[in-house]
């Protein structure tokens, strides 16, 4: 087994169920994406550009985009920044948290930034 995928099946639930759960969006939205374990963590890259990465924190999932940043604002609205420049995440504490349409939006929109030149 991968790490990236031993570090979702050894969370405790509900927080595996979660990861499991978005781990199935991403490479359902994002099928040219792969998963890669990174600074001890679950991260998603399509080709060599960095997408977003998984992280169990606290009492919830971080689902973390580094290029965030450039976000339509109908979107930002749903990301948390907290006391990080670049970075904006969603977080989920429980599977009901999880708002299919949005995730896969902002995803489809992080995935349009690959050939922009702010990501080089």
């Amino acid at each position: 087994m991968k790490p990236a995928e031993e570090y979702i099946l050894k969370q405790p639930e509900p927080y595996k169920s979660i990861l499991l759960h978005v781990q199935l969006l991403i490479e359902h939205a994002l099928p040219e994406a792969h998963m890669e374990f990174k600074w001890r963590i679950p991260c998603y890259y399509i080709g060599t550009r960095p997408i977003c990465y998984l992280n169990q924190s606290r009492d919830y999932v971080d689902v973390a985009f580094w290029h965030s940043a450039h976000l339509s604002s109908n979107l930002d609205k749903y990301l948390v920044s907290e006391k990080r420049k670049v970075i904006k995440s969603l977080r989920y504490k429980s599977l009901e948290d999880i708002n299919d349409e949005i995730f896969i939006r902002i995803l489809k929109e992080v995935e349009s930034f690959k050939n922009k030149s702010f990501l080089k």
